[in-house]
Order: structure tokens, then sequence, then C-alpha cells
């Protein structure tokens, strides 16, 4: 799978709606040459993307190569559109991606440059960084850099002589504009327009859009990139953005940290899984809706759009019940279950399951308003076991609902039938009783993906996560009180005998578990 390039510094983002177009008749460029895209320069310097666009990062280093070469060669590039606002900003409507690839090669920015650095707040992650690497050494062995052609342009002798020939026709080489006329209203209708033609958005994507000033749409933005990159809260009062600041990071620490790598080769893997994946900022809105109990199913798009800009208390509160239920799932907070993410939320071939993660932050609603804390500890070794060994019946729920966010309600509502059985049953028991209700009587047993035997020599990423995963579990921590299995985001040091029934602080006294079983069945 070819990795996308982190782009997005590349061009900051800005509000439209700041005041009336300017009046631009007859001065409008036509073109952009290849010195307006340096920075410090003036028109790369007030040029923006709409605050509502979707991250830079869709093309990757072969992409990005091929249309730089196609520029030098001359061929043809779509024009660029753009609009023009009444702070006198330029904002791209159509072809960020074609600016940014070609502002990268010039700055040498391919998200680890100085643009990126000062953008992410110099907290550029180890994969970005990675990606960039192989970007800039593709580019320089097809193209060579930037600074060579500037230097063909004194010393030719210095460069290899394709360059030479390539630098004498760089200064008349452009790219065509085109303008949008009108207010702000009319740049966003041309945006949205011109989008879902090229590369149309999803659902989830177009609510993030629309929805960029409501607290769910500037909570998700913040807490996808720990609060770094552009402020959608920007106009909250101070106080309120330095607590987003603080609230985004954690929560982002708690979904996506430690980072995920592929295969996996440890059991040290985030809750939230990858979040470099196309689907982070759509799994971080949704976990949002389910924990805050905020309903989508039948809602349309215009029903989402109410502006926080003058009232930050909603966004502070979406972020806090986040920052709860993220805790409850796996921490070192004393009310912490410390769900294992390879038992809850990855497949056995280490695939981040989206539909149980959703499913289970539901759950922890439904065990909190019910006080079921207790039980899920007593039922907890045997619901983990189950977990393992019917991992096909989730899928089976998520395909039948058709969809992660569809069916989780479905999922929290099967696992909690189960959690009941395993009460008073074992797990084929509790398992039969459950298939047995209307509910879930469409689910069939030992219905699994069949085992295919591998055309190619080499192994895979899955059957390597796969190998690894059934071999680390089978030999896994667990927890001295309930048998749950033990991560290292949740694991603490508990007393066997009590503090105050005079137990000492020795290792001979010392026994591993998670902190609610520490801190509150124990007791």
């Amino acid at each position: 799978m070819a990795h996308k390039v982190n782009l997005d510094a590349l061009i900051p983002r800005d509000d439209f709606e700041m005041g009336e177009p300017t009046v631009t008749a007859g001065i409008q460029k036509h073109t952009i040459s290849i010195n307006d895209l340096k920075k410090g320069e003036f028109f790369y310097s007030y040029l923006r993307k709409p605050d509502f666009q979707r991250e830079t990062s869709e093309w990757d280093a072969q992409k990005l190569s091929n249309l730089i070469l196609s520029f030098l060669n001359n061929d043809l590039i779509p024009a660029i559109i753009l609009w023009k606002n009444g702070a006198s900003l330029t904002f791209v409507i159509d072809g960020s991606h074609r600016l940014s690839a070609l502002a990268a090669w010039i700055n040498d920015d391919y998200g680890d440059g100085k643009i990126s650095k000062d953008f992410f707040d110099a907290r550029i992650p180890d994969e970005q960084q990675e990606i960039a690497n192989k970007t800039r050494k593709l580019v320089n062995s097809k193209i060579g850099l930037f600074s060579d052609y500037q230097l063909a342009n004194t010393n030719p002798e210095k460069v290899k002589a394709e360059i030479v020939s390539r630098a004498k026709q760089l200064g008349a080489l452009s790219v065509q504009l085109q303008w949008v006329n009108g207010d702000a209203r009319k740049a966003e209708e041309s945006f949205f327009t011109i989008n879902q033609q090229a590369s149309p958005i999803n659902q989830t994507e177009l609510r993030i859009l629309r929805a960029r000033k409501t607290p769910q749409g500037i909570a998700a933005r913040a807490i996808f990139r720990a609060g770094q990159g552009h402020k959608y809260w920007s106009a909250f009062p101070e106080d309120a953005r330095l607590k987003v600041l603080e609230a985004s990071k954690e929560i982002h620490e708690l979904l996506f940290v430690p980072k995920l790598k592929t295969p996996i080769k440890t059991l040290d893997i985030p809750i939230g899984g990858k979040v470099n994946s196309a689907n982070a900022l759509a799994l971080v809105l949704d976990f949002i809706y389910i924990v805050n109990g905020i309903k989508i199913e039948k809602e349309s798009v215009s029903d989402e759009i109410r502006d926080d800009i003058d009232d930050s208390k909603r966004t502070l509160m979406l972020l806090k019940q986040c920052i709860e239920i993220a805790k409850r799932i796996n921490s070192v907070h004393p009310g912490s279950l410390g769900l294992h993410p390879a038992i809850y939320f990855y497949s056995r071939d280490g695939g981040h399951k989206v539909a149980t993660f959703y499913a289970i932050s539901s759950l922890m609603l439904e065990i909190g308003k019910k006080n079921l804390w207790n039980t899920f500890i007593e039922i907890r070794s045997k619901l983990e076991s189950f977990l393992l060994s019917n991992d096909e019946l989730i899928q089976q729920i998520v395909r039948k609902h058709r969809g992660a966010f569809a069916s989780h309600e479905y999922i929290k509502d099967f696992l909690l039938m189960i959690i009941n059985e395993l009460k008073t049953k074992g797990i084929d028991k509790a398992l039969e009783s459950v298939i047995a209700t209307q509910t879930f009587s469409y689910l069939k047993l030992g219905t699994g993906s069949p085992q295919h035997e591998a055309s190619q020599q080499e192994f895979t990423r899955a059957v390597k996560s796969k190998t690894f995963l059934a071999q680390a579990l089978a030999g896994a921590v667990k927890c001295s009180i309930c048998d749950g299995y033990l991560h290292t985001n949740s694991t603490t040091v508990d007393h066997i005998a009590r503090k105050r029934d005079g137990g000492r602080g020795g290792a001979e006294n010392a026994q591993l578990a998670h902190p609610y079983c520490n801190s509150t069945y124990k007791n």
C-alpha cells in the first residue's frame, strides 16, 4: 500500500468569512510561476485553504513527483481555482494538492521541513517523517533538488546536464488560474460543488466540513491533531483555548498512544488504531457522538450547523466526556477497566475493529448507567475468552447492519446479553442462550473466514500480525484479581495484603492488577 504524503502545512487554513470580497477586476493574476510559491514571497505568504478543507494528504510520493515532472515538462496541469476575500487573502477553491506538491519541492518540505515544523509545533510524527524522507529521495532521484536548479543558473558545471536544460525553461513555466467572483457564500458553494464532482465527499467528511464551527466539529479536529495545526477554536476566550488544547492532547494520547505499527510485533498497541489512517478523523468524530449521546442516524447536515464561536462551554463539555470514557476504557486512572486493545479492539490478524471500538465506548455508558462495573469484573475472564474465540460473530453483526457506526449499538446489546448470561453460565451455554433470542437468531457459529493456502512465498502483514498476537497473548500477563489481560497503559501494582491491614511494600506483597480492580473492586 502506498503511503500518503502529508502536505497539509504548505498552505495554511483560514476563515472565508472576513468581510466582502476585494475588488480585483483588471489586476487578477492569470498564472502562477515558480517564484510565487517560495516561502516569503508575496503571493505565497497570503495563500490560504478554507478552514473546512480536508487535509492535504491524499497523494503518495509517486503522484507528487509525477505532478512536479509534468510541470517541468510543460505538460497540461488543470487550472487552479482561487477566490480573494475581504482581508485580501487568496483562497484555493480547487487545486490545493497541485500547489502544495510544487511548494513542497520548491521549499524542500514534504511534511518535515521548516514550514511543517512550525505548523505542527515541531511535533512531526515518526511515520510522517519516514514518508517525507522517502518522498524526498524519490523526487531527488527523478527530478533533482530545487536548489540544484537554482545553482544551475550560476554554476551549471556543478549540476547534471539534464537539470541545466530544465532550469533554462523553468522561469517561463506557469500554472493557469481561474477566479471565483462573489461573496464568501458563493466561494463556499463553489468549493463543495467542485470537490463533490472531483472527489466525492462521504457523509462523515461532509458532516465535519459543514459543522466545522460546531462543538463536535471543533472537538474532533482538536483531538485528531492533538491540538496542533490549524486552531479551529482560535475565537474562544484565552482560558478556553488553553483548556481545549490540554484536553485534546490528553484524549489523543488516550486513543492513539502507543503508536500502532504494522505488522504488529508488540502487545503495546493503542485503543483507537492508527492515527494516520484515512478513517482516523471519522473515528474521532463518531467517538464524540457516541460517548456524548448525540444521535445522528436521521439528522441532516444542516441540523448540525450551530456555531460555537462565542460559546466554548459545549465544546469543553464534549471533550470532558470523551476524557472520562477514554480513561475508563484504558488508562491508569483509578476507575479504569484497563481493557486490553488486542482483546477488545483488534481482529486476530491485527486489523483494528472500528465497530467494536464504538460498541465498547457505548457499553461503558450502559455499564455506568446500570452500575454493572463489579458484574463486569466478575465475568471478565470468561468474556475475554469468548471474544478471542468468537470474532466472526461480531463481523456477522457488522455485515448485517452494513457499517461500523450503524452496527455498534447492536454489538453493544449483544455484549450486554453475553455479560448477563455469563453471570450464571459457561461460555458455550451463554452463547447458545443469546443466539436463541429473536434479536440474534441470524448469527451462525463456525462461519469464520476460510483459510486459503497462500500463493506467494512471503508472509503478508496480516499473517505476521496473526502469528505474533496468537503467541504473545498465550503468554500475556493477567490481572491477579480478575484474571483479565493487562495492558501496559493500565497496569498498577497492588498490595496483596492491604496497607490498612498492615501489608508491607516489599516484592513478596506485590501483584499486578487493573486500576479498577486494585482501587475499587478489591475494596
